[in-house]
């Protein structure tokens, strides 16, 4: 869960590089190893595993290993976490831009009535 703005910060500083996203992208589709998340990407696995540090370290990917093999998943509490807080700016917004659609056309209606129209 988000109870700090730092973890905010890591998240979408985890999610700011297109190689992580993709990362996330496959989770979503369910747990896979490390080497399956290299696959499809054009970078050493070394480099890989230091990607996962970072979306570990923000809270949107877990791991446990398994004898040789570390198996990845997706936080989706961490996920809903990170929306919650979008969607509470969108709303925010949202209602500013239906105050200002109506102000417009309070002022549109102004216009037209002062024209004799």
């Amino acid at each position: 869960m988000l109870h700090q703005p730092e973890q905010l910060d890591l998240m979408f500083q985890a999610l700011a590089d297109p190689n992580r996203r993709q990362m996330v992208q496959r989770l979503c589709e369910g747990p896979a190893s490390v080497s399956e998340l290299a696959a499809p990407l054009q970078m050493t696995l070394s480099a890989v595993v230091q990607h996962l540090a970072v979306l570990e370290g923000s809270g949107l990917v877990r791991s446990q290993k398994l004898g040789r093999v570390r198996t990845c998943q997706l936080d989706t509490q961490a996920l809903r976490a990170a929306e919650r807080w979008i969607s509470e700016r969108r709303s925010l917004w949202e209602r500013r831009f239906d105050r200002l659609g109506a102000f417009l056309a309070e002022q549109d209606q102004d216009l037209k009535g002062g024209d004799g129209q």
